[in-house]
């Protein structure tokens, strides 16, 4: 991009080829946009409809669902055609609920759009004009004053009084001075660009003439927008852990299918009968819910979350936040209140009541009527003494009622203070000035003491200075007031002249102060083992300083500004990242190369946000989180997750709620995968022993595995966060699902399972003479039992159902009662007999059945009530020494 910031001004309309007091001709301008294009943003066609609908359809685990429905409907000869149904219905539903909550860049686009001001005042012709902002071109000469947007990137020409709110663009919490000086050096940082305006900022004061120099995709805007552009969204922690799952689960159904086929047809049983079972078998080894399981889980997270003030747009953002390693939080009004306040006055006397309403009274800053109470509407610096002198008893409306305003000579950059006139009660006149310190100081002959006024020895004023500087020393912003009494009001109303042989009155001290709750949110973020790590464009004393109030800069941590990060190469920046806690005056690009850096060393990192300038590391992070208060639209689009309360704390708690769901999911996993393997090897196991029939019916294990599953595993889903999750570090992003215990854990459970199945079947063949019928019916009722016990000891790793509570999971209890009415329906329900082929179960057979269906969940407690005790021993022996 051109640096027109470091060119002469005579350069830069050279340059663009226009007059810096007629502006373009209207056909000029009319070349240009013909030439140059409209003052837009680009977007970036988005896929339609039927296309992001079928790019739903190609992860593994849909694909071999819809291949299960197909399969399940031809080879049942059209008796399942309810199983298919139902998995096309829930591969219908994930589609929609998926589709409904994520989001694109090009909304984040538009949201950028809207941020265009809609007219500007132009002149053209040397007349001025009211022009579309989008028919701007370069070269054009724009008109601005208080309150305008800012409709593109241009160069001041001209101005008085006139600053500018960039912190949507830079950061920085206070209005920047503009003004027309010369050429800045090169490397000048773009929050401190002061001879040049930026496209989306906003006018606070004063009033400028400016020269276009960037219109749409090349203002600084329009970078960011490219930006946005460039960003691809990237798979989840989450997302890659279930591609995980159906490349296993495509693999294994392929292995049963031909498996069980060939060794049926060893054995010599008949092909039909074998494909059937073969077919059926693979079908169950699929958690056809599995995938609605999950959305459903994510879903019943994002309700939870928005009642504690944050609002996730994609479902998977809230799990991701359970592996965060790192949180890149924005300062103003992320960590700060984005609110300036008076920290600390300083007095030569004492009379802090004389500094804050000489400094209310000599401000611009108004209180007025908001609803039920007031407001200060002005320049943030002026609104902080107002309100300090509110606090103090000293409302500003009734100090200008009581010593009204009746000269003024306002604010200047060249002059760097602001002076008033008030006529005094007792007769007279005062002059109030407000200002920088340094510049007031060389005005002062007096300092207002304990008892009156005093002489402004060199003593006073090392003493003021030394004041000045401990402030500064701790980045407060600090002013000056001074007064001088007179005996009469003087003639004119400019006070210019009166601005001599002041007495100083004291110094003020202002700061936007961290969140009070933010401190402990940070402790919270070290005892979970996530790194904050806080990304600004203020200066460095600034950031330093909250930093420090936060607790968040911890011995061997250092700052750094993006100046240094500019001659810092990004690999060195990789291998230095985590040295770094703060970082001031950066830059959008250099937001981005933080996140980078960070992901580059295996961690997954939060960003938060909430201006234009945070946008780009908002999208390029694993999950943006935007403020919903003071957020713009545009930080909101790219964003992941929108806080609505603008609190860092509930950042903490939804790190604590995505580690709570992910839980959840892995134990519906463990449930739906245990079951189903408990089905798997009976089935496989009676093929292999060349029983004299299949324990389980192909219509017995569709039922199973659609109905009983999928409840329990739902209720797992609501399971409460398990005490201790924040004193845990972070999960790797890269970590398998399937760790060693994890799937030892599913293997001997399945397989006991299994084995209580076959066992069940065994004693069924023996209690009867015709064997086949009742055999079949206590495998059904015992397989059936199995999985519903089994879904409350899967309900905690650690902790056992006494521990736990049977009432704390209310939905548990009630996907039991259902999963048993179920059961007892298919057992005593005489047209539901013959669709499952049960048969009536004798009072010892139910005796049986119960306690063999209690044996896997038995022997879960018992593990766990085993690794308590040896992890207690290892806890005592460490004690001891041993």
């Amino acid at each position: 991009m051109r640096a027109w910031y470091a060119m002469g001004t005579k350069a830069v309309l050279d340059e663009l080829g226009t007059s810096g007091t007629k502006g373009l001709s209207a056909g000029e301008a009319q070349k240009r946009l013909e030439t140059g294009g409209r003052n837009e943003l680009k977007a970036r066609e988005g896929p339609g409809l039927l296309k992001r609908l079928l790019g739903q359809l190609k992860d593994p685990m849909v694909l071999v669902l819809l291949g299960a429905a197909g399969l399940s409907l031809w080879a049942g000869g059209g008796e399942d055609w309810v199983e298919a149904v139902i998995i096309l219905g829930i591969v219908l539903l994930n589609a929609v609920i998926s589709l409904s909550q994520e989001d694109s860049a090009q909304r984040a686009l538009e949201a950028l759009r809207d941020l265009s001001a809609p007219m500007a005042n132009a002149v053209r012709d040397g007349q001025p004009c009211r022009v579309e902002a989008a028919q701007l071109v370069p070269g054009d000469l724009i008109r601005l004053e208080a309150g305008d947007l800012v409709p593109a990137d241009a160069r001041v020409l001209s101005a008085a009084g006139l600053t500018a709110d960039e912190s949507a663009m830079t950061g920085e919490s206070l209005p920047v001075t503009k003004e027309a000086c010369g050429a800045l050096p090169p490397e000048t940082p773009l929050g401190d660009r002061r001879n040049m305006v930026l496209s989306g900022t906003v006018i606070t004061a004063g009033r400028g003439t400016c020269v276009i120099t960037a219109t749409g995709m090349e203002t600084e805007m329009g970078h960011i927008a490219g930006l946005l552009l460039e960003q691809g969204e990237g798979e989840t922690p989450l997302q890659k852990k279930m591609a995980e799952i159906s490349g296993t689960l495509s693999f294994l159904c392929l292995c049963v299918c031909a498996v069980m086929f060939g060794v049926g047809l060893l054995r010599g049983k008949g092909i039909l009968d074998m494909f059937l079972t073969a077919v059926s078998l693979a079908v169950a080894a699929i958690p056809e819910g599995l995938p609605a399981v999950v959305t459903i889980v994510l879903a019943l997270g994002v309700q939870r979350m928005a009642k504690r003030g944050a609002i996730v747009r994609r479902l998977p953002a809230v799990e991701t936040l359970g592996c965060a390693g790192v949180i890149c939080s924005d300062k103003t009004g992320t960590l700060t209140q984005n609110r300036m306040t008076v920290q600390e006055v300083w007095t030569p006397g004492g009379d802090r009541n004389a500094v804050l309403s000489g400094g209310a009274l000599c401000s611009d800053a108004e209180l007025v009527r908001d609803g039920g109470g007031t407001k200060t509407v002005g320049d943030p610096t002026e609104c902080a003494i107002v309100e300090a002198a509110r606090a103090a008893g000293m409302d500003k409306s009734e100090l200008e009622r009581k010593y009204p305003r009746r000269g003024e000579c306002p604010f200047d950059s060249d002059r760097k203070r602001m002076s008033t006139l008030h006529p005094l009660e007792s007769g007279g006149c005062r002059l109030l000035v407000k200002g920088a310190p340094d510049v007031l100081f060389s005005l002062c002959a007096k300092a207002l003491g304990p008892n009156g006024e005093i002489d402004f020895t060199p003593a006073v004023a090392r003493r003021a200075a030394a004041a000045n500087e401990a402030m500064a020393q701790r980045a407060l912003r600090v002013l000056a007031v001074a007064r001088r009494d007179l005996p009469a009001l003087p003639a004119g109303t400019d006070t210019r002249s009166l601005e001599k042989g002041l007495t100083l009155v004291g110094l003020v001290g202002m700061m936007d102060p961290p969140r009070p709750e933010v401190r402990e949110a940070v402790a919270r973020c070290f005892t979970a083992g996530i790194r904050p790590v806080m990304i600004t464009g203020d200066h460095r004393l600034t950031a330093l300083a909250v930093a420090r109030e936060l607790d968040l800069l911890r011995p061997g941590d250092v700052a750094v500004t993006g100046e240094e990060l500019d001659f810092m190469p990004q690999d060195m920046l990789e291998r230095e990242v985590e040295k770094f806690s703060v970082y001031a005056r950066v830059t959008p690009e250099h937001k981005m190369r933080i996140v980078q850096a960070w992901q580059k060393r295996g961690q997954v990192v939060a960003m938060t946000g909430d201006g234009v300038n945070d946008a780009p590391a908002l999208k390029a992070a694993d999950i943006g989180c935007a403020m919903g208060r003071s957020g713009t639209d545009v930080a909101k689009g790219a964003a992941d997750m929108v806080l609505t309360d603008d609190n860092f704390t509930t950042i903490v708690r939804a790190v604590e709620e995505g580690r709570g769901i992910f839980a959840n999911i892995r134990k519906a996993i463990h449930y739906l995968l245990s079951c189903n393997i408990g089905e798997i090897a009976a089935v496989a196991l009676a093929t292999a022993l060349d029983l004299p029939q299949t324990p389980l019916t192909p219509v017995q294990l569709l039922w199973l595995n659609l109905v009983t599953d999928s409840l329990p595993a739902l209720a797992l889903g609501v399971e409460p966060v398990e005490e201790g999750v924040m004193e845990e570090g972070p999960r790797p992003a890269h970590a398998s699902l399937f760790t060693k215990d994890f799937s030892l854990r599913l293997a001997w459970q399945g397989l006991l399972v299994g084995a209580v199945t076959l066992g069940a079947w065994g004693l069924g063949w023996s209690m009867a003479h015709d064997g086949g019928a009742l055999a079949g019916t206590m495998a059904f009722a015992t397989l059936t039992l199995c999985q519903l016990f089994h879904a409350f000891d899967v309900r905690s790793d650690h902790k056992t159902v006494a521990q736990l509570g049977l009432t704390s999971n209310r939905a548990m209890v009630k996907a039991f009662l259902v999963g048993l009415a179920l059961l007892l329906a298919a057992l005593v329900c005489p047209p539901l007999r013959l669709v499952f082929g049960t048969v009536a179960m004798p009072l010892r057979a139910w005796g049986w059945v119960l306690l063999l269906s209690l044996v896997p969940a038995a022997a879960s407690e018992g593990e766990k009530l085993l690794h308590r005790d040896r992890r207690k021993d290892r806890k005592g022996r460490k004690a001891v020494g041993v």
